[in-house]
C-alpha cells in the first residue's frame, strides 16, 4: 500500500507521521525503532537491522565451512 506522509519538523529534526490505520496492520507502536535505509528506489522503513542481517549472514557462511571444528569445540 502506498500512503502519502507530510514531514514536520521536530526539533533539529524531520519527522513524518504514519496514519494510525497503517501503523495499526504493522503492529507499530509509540517508542518502537524502525531503521531507515536508503535504497535507489527511495526511503525503506524496516523493523530489520540491515547490520544485523549482514552479520548473521556471515555467521552462517562461517558456521557452514567451519563445522567440524566448531562441533568439536562445543564438546
Amino acid at each position: 500500500m502506498t500512503r502519502g506522509l507530510k514531514l514536520r519538523k521536530a526539533g533539529g529534526s524531520i519527522a513524518a507521521t504514519l496514519p494510525s490505520d497503517m501503523a495499526e496492520r504493522l503492529h507499530l507502536q509509540a517508542g518502537d525503532s524502525v531503521f531507515a535505509v536508503e535504497t535507489e528506489h527511495g526511503i525503506l522503513l524496516t523493523p530489520y537491522d540491515p547490520g544485523v542481517e549482514e552479520a548473521l549472514s556471515i555467521a552462517a557462511e562461517v558456521s557452514g565451512r567451519y563445522r567440524n571444528a566448531l562441533r568439536e569445540l562445543a564438546k
